[in-house]
């Protein structure tokens, strides 16, 4: 028995690849010798889904661990998180760095408000660049 996420992934993969029913069931026996996806094995899950990514398929890159802050700063933390997604970009990309640079503490979780504002403040700044197209200097 497989885990629902990696059920969801192969149908979602199966969709993305416009796969119909009996194409996707002759891949799934083809590939792992089974009839249905929930009769995979974790070994055979793999398989599968080497296959599909061979096949053209390919998995979104998983935004990552929200931060946890108090509720008084959700809204910023929102903003945030929008403005990430907005440039394909996950939560490593604002840890890894900018919070140490900008807000001198070592995790998102630490910041405060106004700390926050200034996380939110480049982060749009970034936007803005890359909207007009202009380069970093």
């Amino acid at each position: 028995m497989i885990s629902g996420k990696l059920l969801t992934l192969i149908h979602v993969a199966r969709q993305k690849l416009g796969m119909d029913d009996d194409t996707y069931r002759a891949m799934l026996f083809e590939v792992a010798g089974v009839r249905s996806a929930k009769d995979l094995t974790p070994a055979t899950v793999e398989r599968v889904l080497r296959h599909m990514k061979r096949s053209g398929f390919v998995p979104k890159e998983s935004l990552g661990r929200r931060p946890k802050v108090a509720n008084i700063h959700e809204p910023k933390l929102r903003k945030i998180e929008a403005l990430l997604a907005d440039a394909g970009r996950s939560w490593s990309y604002i840890t890894k760095g900018m919070v140490k640079r900008i807000c001198k503490v070592d995790a998102i979780e630490f910041c405060q408000g106004e700390e926050l504002t200034m996380l939110i403040a480049a982060l749009q700044k970034d936007a803005d660049r890359r909207r007009n197209g202009l380069r970093r200097r």
